[in-house]
């Protein structure tokens, strides 16, 4: 028995499930990619998933990663001293290498083709002096309008990176590489400041005042709106005094993490104090109230149980408030202490409003 012979339609068909099923295969390898560095708990083994797993993965030439070393949260990963040790050729942090970049990359996008093409000077400052790939991508870091860094991945091929090709998934890359380098750069300036707090595992005060305090100087440099949330158990007094305080301790573990879920990975919560957390978001006042929902709701929807199986009811009254910052530094300040006593004041109306909601004391940003 012999197959009937193929038509056009058909070789068409065959063409286009071998082109599903080839980017199903490519998407679950940068899944792959992507968990480890979400995963990664220090910048040594986020730096070795870029430079080691991803050019396996994909049989790159070369990967490149460009940081701009004035971010605030990159100060403790860009050390001189720490950058020497690493000892890494792909990792660059000088302002010509960034400049290069930028140049590239007009208006925040991507750039491919063939480096052989650049100038040499641009050629020089971002790919070295070395042998440049034959063909690469540029892509930008960007967290909203702010670009921390650069992302380079190079070809021998110089068909690979073709300039009318089609980018979303490696966009889709880049925008994880830079949530997972900003929640590294957390986990490093935790562990080095010791700011955690035991029973949560979430940031502390003393680190979400800090962390405050530099948000704060970025919002008023780029002009960006950032926003607080104070989140507050409700009558957690009674369930220390009727369940006994290793209940409440469960409590408030199952109410930190379930916060920490419901906010960006590139956001700061931080157990503030007793039964108190602080959340400090990117973004205005619309989407901190979006996540103030997102937050009460799950809270609510918690199953925490007695030591009889039980379930106990829990609910957050929430407090939100929003600036978009600007002015000089001391400006700055100002206005980030008067966002976070806006949010506390919101609190502590949403308690006297009857609990388990949330409160903005002003209608739009100041």
């Amino acid at each position: 028995m012999t197959n009937p012979p193929q038509t056009p339609l058909s070789d068409r068909l065959r063409q286009l499930v071998d082109t599903v099923q080839h980017n199903e295969r490519t998407l679950r390898r940068f899944q792959n990619v992507e968990l480890r560095l979400i995963g990664a708990q220090d910048f040594a083994s986020f730096l070795d998933t870029l430079f080691s797993d991803l050019p396996r993965e994909f049989s790159l030439a070369s990967v490149t990663l460009w940081l701009d070393d004035r971010a605030p949260m990159l100060l403790e990963l860009l050390d001189p001293a720490a950058l020497r040790a690493l000892d890494l050729f792909g990792l660059k942090t000088a302002r010509e290498s960034g400049l290069a970049a930028q140049g590239l990359c007009e208006a925040g996008r991507p750039w491919l083709g063939q480096p052989a093409g650049l100038d040499d000077a641009v050629r020089r400052a971002f790919f070295g002096a070395a042998h440049a790939p034959a063909s690469a991508i540029v892509l930008p870091l960007a967290a909203g309008d702010t670009v921390s860094g650069y992302l380079c991945l190079g070809s021998d091929d110089a068909g690979r990176f073709a300039e009318n090709m089609a980018t979303d998934i490696l966009e889709r890359f880049a925008s994880i590489v830079t949530a997972s380098l900003d929640n590294v750069a957390h986990r490093e300036r935790l562990k080095q400041l010791g700011m955690t707090d035991s029973l949560t595992g979430l940031a502390n005060r003393r680190y979400f005042d800090e962390r405050m305090r530099e948000e704060i100087m970025r919002a008023a440099r780029y002009g960006v709106p950032v926003a607080c949330l104070f989140i507050d158990i409700d009558s957690f007094k009674r369930i220390n005094d009727t369940y006994g305080h290793q209940t409440g301790d469960r409590a408030l573990a199952a109410v930190a993490a379930c916060v920490r879920q419901q906010v960006r990975l590139g956001d700061t919560v931080a157990r503030y104090g007793g039964e108190e957390f602080a959340a400090l978001l990117q973004g205005d006042r619309a989407d901190a109230l979006t996540v103030a929902e997102r937050v009460r709701l799950a809270v609510e929807r918690l199953d925490l149980q007695d030591d009889h199986g039980v379930r106990i009811a829990l609910t957050v009254s929430i407090g939100v408030a929003a600036r978009t910052i600007g002015g000089a530094p001391a400006e700055a300040a100002a206005s980030g202490r008067a966002m976070m006593e806006e949010a506390d004041r919101a609190m502590y109306q949403a308690k006297r409003n009857g609990r388990n909601r949330i409160e903005a004391l002003v209608q739009a940003d100041s």
